[in-house]
């Protein structure tokens, strides 16, 4: 977020990018003026760029200024690694910084004008994890280019950012579709701004309020919408409230992708590219058997009649970082009333990816992605939450244990000390596109129509059928013989 600012503004890094803001900010004065820019690069060291000087060592040379509460840091090395932007927030904490911006996305970045609007003030998720793979966004989307493209669940933590990176696809239209009018609003607002500070390309914005569980509406607006191609990100996801809410994850999730599947296959879609999750693998959770019977539907449905060239695809992946309703978001809150940090089991790991990186790469595989085919993002190495939780607690300048304490509340209804990527039945092959994996199942599909059919009165009142409606136990012992892993919880 861009504040007003009289201070001084220290640009990290005089590459393109760190000119491109020096620019702007010094063009728009009322947030400040660039005074230099600090570089390691000794061919940089000593010029001046754009009329500003180029100081450096950043090490040697933060320890000389002398800075006032107004003063900010941008660092804008799009380039940069997890290793780099922790070892220079450091430098610049101890230097007495404390505006702190950094230009995220480095796919974005990379490829076009950084922009001020596009800068945010720098936290954990951008020092955790791996560096991020970076994906030419231009060529990954030239498949979209003139194109209607619709994304569900627009308002959300993956679906904001698919539209944020579609900006700069292309396409003729983009439809932001989901059923909470404010998060539609809010992302609506925000594509229009970046599009007015010159981000991205012009593509006609159209927000629309609709839920995935309303078959009849979900048929009449993508016939009417004629979208080329869809991004299925809507789902309910938060296990643990899932488990409470069994009838309901499998009503949204299920039948929600059920209706628009048909809907896309009968309106004519030429991609579909669904969204799903690690928790899917042999899963133990009803969110998690939800989003299995989601990619069977996708991949195992009847075939599509849009011809040859259609597309359903769904890709998988692990966590993201910084999620709304994330275990990141979680500890920030406990850091900030001091402590403690709960944490459900000591080794309790998990796969982590940027939502920024699992967008681009998401945004890659349906281009390249085969027609009724399965794809794994490469996830790297799990993750230990308590690990997270100690790097978190000193980011914000704290020692863990001695200043904030972590405590182990046990697992909850759903969850498991691990995730898999793939189950035993799945085997991943290399694709020639880094950080993508495509997996063969080896199991025989489902029988999904019947499946729907026996789950359906328990999500629709059937008055023949009428003590099924709403009854979770029942939901999930239908479940659990369906679907490897959950088992049926009996303490309704």
């Amino acid at each position: 977020m861009i504040e007003k600012n009289a201070g001084r503004v220290y640009i990290i890094g005089a590459g393109f990018a760190g000119q491109t803001l020096a620019r702007e900010i010094n063009a728009k004065a009322v947030f400040g003026r660039v005074v230099a820019f600090l570089d390691d690069d000794p061919e940089k060291i000593g010029r001046r760029i754009e009329g500003i000087p180029v100081l450096g060592p950043i090490r040697d040379v933060v320890q000389l200024l002398r800075m006032n509460p107004a003063d900010e840091a941008i660092i804008a090395i799009p380039g940069a690694s997890r290793e780099y932007l922790g070892e220079l927030y450091g430098i610049l904490k101890k230097a007495g910084f404390q505006k702190i911006r950094i230009l995220p996305g480095i796919s974005q970045i990379i490829e076009g004008d950084a922009h001020l609007i596009q800068t945010r003030s720098i936290d954990p998720q951008d020092l955790l994890g791996r560096t991020p793979v970076a994906v030419n966004l231009k060529e990954s989307l030239a498949y979209l280019r003139g194109k209607r493209v619709l994304v569900t669940g627009a308002g959300g933590s993956i679906g904001s950012e698919l539209c944020r990176q579609l900006l700069s696809g292309g396409a003729a239209r983009l439809y932001l579709f989901g059923h909470g009018e404010n998060s539609i609003y809010l992302i609506d607002r925000e594509l229009r701004l970046l599009q007015e500070e010159g981000v991205g390309e012009k593509s006609v914005l159209v927000p629309v309020i609709g839920d995935v569980k309303d078959r009849d509406y979900i048929h009449y607006i993508l016939k009417k919408l004629k979208a080329d191609v869809v991004f299925h990100t809507a789902a309910y996801k938060h296990v643990p409230m899932m488990e409470e809410n069994p009838v309901a994850a499998v009503e949204n999730n299920v039948f929600g992708t059920k209706n628009l599947v048909d809907a896309a296959k009968a309106a004519g879609v030429k991609r579909f590219v669904h969204i799903t999750t690690d928790k899917a693998v042999e899963p133990v959770s009803v969110y998690g058997a939800s989003k299995y019977l989601c990619e069977r539907l996708v991949l195992e449905g009847p075939d599509t009649e849009n011809g040859e060239n259609s597309r359903f695809i769904a890709v998988r992946f692990g966590n993201v970082l910084g999620s709304r309703g994330s275990i990141m978001l979680l500890f920030q809150k406990q850091i900030e009333k001091g402590g403690p940090l709960t944490i459900t089991h000591p080794e309790m790991k998990r796969w982590f990816m940027t939502i920024p990186e699992a967008c681009s790469l998401v945004l890659k595989a349906g281009g390249v992605g085969e027609n009724r085919s399965l794809y794994l993002l490469d996830m790297g190495e799990p993750v230990r939450i308590r690990d997270m939780a100690e790097q978190m607690i000193r980011f914000y300048g704290f020692e863990p244990e001695r200043d904030v304490k972590i405590e182990y509340i046990g697992t909850r209804p759903g969850e498991r000390i691990g995730e898999k990527l793939w189950s035993d039945d799945e085997a991943p092959e290399a694709t020639g596109f880094e950080r993508i994996l495509k997996l063969k199942r080896k199991s025989p599909p489902l029988d999904l129509e019947k499946l729907l059919e026996t789950l359906g009165p328990i999500v629709r009142f059937d008055p023949k059928k009428a003590g099924a409606y709403r009854n979770g136990d029942l939901l999930k012992k239908i479940l659990f013989e369906a679907v490897p892993g959950p088992a049926a919880n009996d303490d309704e």
